[in-house]
C-alpha cells in the first residue's frame, strides 16, 4: 500500500523533459499546419487573424503545389522551347525596334540583361562569341524574311509561328497552374500575342529612356542635380526591378485564360521579381569563373550558364504564377485534404448538389454560374468543384458559356432540357460514366458477381424516376 502511494506521488511530480515538450509542440504545430488550419472558418476569425491564417495557407499551398505540379519539369520544357525560339523571338523584337530606329538600344539592353557584353576581358570570350553567333543568326533570319516572293512570306510566317508557339506553351503552363482547361481562341491568341510582341520593345526602350534621363538630367534639372543626385542614383539602381515587377504583373494578370485579381498578381510579381533580381546578380557575378570552363567548352563556355539562367528564371516565374493562384483561391481550399479522399457517396451528393444549382439558376433566368460562384453557393471546395464540373461536361450534362461579368471566365448551363433531368437520370449517368470496354466475361464466368452487383443497383436505378432536379 505504501509503495502504491509512493508511485502515485512520483507520477504527480513527473515533469517531461524539455526535449519531450519540444517534440510534442512540434507534432502539434505540424498537425495544425496540415489539418487544423484548413478546417477553420475565416468568418469566425478577426480580420488580423484571418489575414495571418490566409498568408500561412498561401505559403503552404504554393510549396505543396510546386512539387505536385512538377514545376521543375515545366521550367525545363519552357527552357527547351525558349532556346528554340530565342533567335526568331529576338529577330522579331529587333525588326520592330529597327522600324522605329531603336535597334541598337534594344540590342544593348537585352544582351546586358543576359550578361553578354563587348568587353575585351578574357573572362567574357565565351560570351562575346555567343553574342556574335546569336546576332549573325538574327541578321540571317531578318535577311531571309526581308526578301521578296514566296520565300520571304515563308520566312515571316516561320518567325511568327515560332514566337507564337512559345507564347502558347507559356499560356498552357499558366492555365495548368490555374486549373483552366480551355485556352484562348485562335483569334484572341493572335491579338493578345501581337500586343505582347509590341509591348516588350516598348518596355525595353522605356527602361533605357528613363535611365538615360536620370543619368543625364539636362538643363531642366541642373538646379536640382546637387540636391537630388543621391535620389537619382537610387532610382537608377532599383529601376530594373520596377520594370521586371511591372512586366511580371502584366504577365500574371493577362496570360492565364481566367480572371486574375490585380493585387494577387502584384504580390506574386514582387516576390518573383525580387528572386529574379537576386538570381540575376548571382548569375552575372558567377560569370567571372567562366574562364575555368574555356578549356572544356571552348567558345561555347557561356552556354551552360545561359541555360541554367533560363531554366531557373522560368522556375521562379512559375512559382510566381502558383503564388498568385494560391493567394486568390486560398479561402476556397478549406477541407482540401478531405476532398482528396472523398467517399463515393459524398462525391455523388456533391455532384447532385452542383447540378441542381446549375439547373435552378437556369430555370430562374439568372446569369450562368461560374466555378467560383458554384463553389460558394454549394459550400464545396473549389478543387472538388472544378473536378465535378469537368465530369459533368464529359457526361454531356452541362456546357460552358462565357460569363456575363467576365467573358474570359467560363460559366455553365444545362446541356439538355431541364424537364428531362431527374435524380434517377443523373445517378445513372454518374454510375455509367467512364469506360467499360474490358475483356471480362460477365455473361458466364463472372455472371454471379455481375448479377449481384446489378441487383444492388435496382433501387439505385428505379427510385426517383420522376423527381426532377428543378423541383428539389
Amino acid at each position: 500500500m505504501a509503495k502504491k502511494k509512493t508511485d502515485n506521488k512520483d507520477h504527480k511530480n513527473y515533469k517531461p523533459s524539455r526535449l519531450t515538450r519540444w517534440r510534442v509542440q512540434l507534432e502539434e504545430f505540424v498537425e495544425f499546419l496540415t489539418h487544423d488550419i484548413w478546417r477553420v472558418d475565416s468568418k469566425t476569425l478577426s480580420k488580423k487573424t484571418s489575414i495571418y491564417y490566409n498568408t500561412v495557407k498561401t505559403v503552404i499551398m504554393t510549396v505543396r503545389n510546386v512539387s505536385e505540379l512538377d514545376l521543375g519539369s515545366r521550367a525545363a520544357s519552357l527552357t527547351y522551347r525558349t532556346v528554340l525560339s530565342i533567335v526568331p523571338f529576338l529577330a522579331v523584337l529587333f525588326a520592330i525596334a529597327r522600324g522605329f530606329g531603336f535597334e541598337n538600344i534594344v540590342q544593348s539592353e537585352i544582351f546586358s540583361y543576359f550578361g553578354l557584353s563587348n568587353s575585351s576581358d578574357s573572362s567574357s570570350v565565351g560570351q562575346d562569341t555567343l553574342m556574335t553567333q546569336i546576332l549573325e543568326s538574327i541578321n540571317n533570319s531578318l535577311e531571309f524574311a526581308k526578301g521578296s516572293g514566296v520565300f520571304a512570306g515563308v520566312g515571316v510566317v516561320l518567325l511568327l509561328y515560332t514566337v507564337f508557339t512559345l507564347f502558347q506553351d507559356i499560356e498552357k503552363n499558366f492555365n495548368r497552374i490555374w486549373q483552366v482547361k480551355k485556352g484562348r481562341s485562335i483569334q484572341r491568341r493572335a491579338t493578345d500575342y501581337f500586343a505582347l510582341i509590341l509591348f516588350i520593345p516598348v518596355m525595353i526602350i522605356l527602361n533605357y529612356g528613363i535611365s538615360l534621363i536620370l543619368n543625364s538630367p539636362g538643363d531642366y534639372f541642373d538646379y536640382f542635380v546637387d540636391f537630388l543626385s543621391p535620389l537619382f542614383a537610387r532610382i537608377i539602381n532599383i529601376l530594373p526591378y520596377f520594370i521586371i515587377v511591372l512586366v511580371l504583373t502584366l504577365l500574371y494578370l493577362f496570360m492565364p485564360n481566367t480572371r486574375v485579381k490585380f493585387f494577387n498578381a502584384l504580390i506574386a510579381a514582387l516576390v518573383a521579381g525580387t528572386a529574379l533580381q537576386v538570381f540575376q546578380f548571382l548569375y552575372l557575378s558567377g560569370q567571372i569563373w567562366i574562364t575555368k570552363y574555356n578549356a572544356i567548352y571552348g567558345t561555347f563556355a557561356a552556354i551552360p550558364l545561359l541555360l541554367l539562367w533560363i531554366q531557373l528564371s522560368w522556375f521562379i516565374i512559375l512559382i510566381g504564377v502558383e503564388l498568385s493562384f494560391a493567394a486568390q483561391n486560398v479561402g476556397k481550399f478549406n477541407f482540401d485534404k478531405e476532398t482528396r479522399n472523398i467517399s463515393r457517396r459524398y462525391r455523388d451528393f456533391f455532384t447532385l448538389l452542383i447540378m441542381t444549382e446549375i439547373v435552378k439558376s437556369f430555370m430562374d433566368d439568372k446569369p450562368a454560374l461560374t466555378n467560383d460562384e458554384i463553389s460558394e453557393a454549394c459550400s464545396v471546395p473549389i478543387g472538388l468543384t472544378n473536378r465535378i464540373i469537368d465530369d459533368l461536361q464529359d457526361m454531356k450534362m452541362i456546357c460552358p458559356t462565357p460569363s456575363e461579368k467576365e467573358p474570359k471566365v467560363m460559366a455553365y448551363v444545362p446541356a439538355l432540357d431541364i424537364n428531362l433531368i431527374t435524380v434517377n437520370y443523373l445517378m445513372k449517368k454518374i454510375d455509367q460514366f467512364g469506360s467499360e470496354d474490358f475483356r471480362v466475361d460477365n455473361k458466364v464466368a463472372f455472371y454471379n458477381e455481375w448479377n449481384a452487383l446489378m441487383e444492388t443497383r435496382k433501387g439505385f436505378y428505379e427510385n426517383n424516376r420522376t423527381v426532377l432536379l428543378k423541383d428539389l
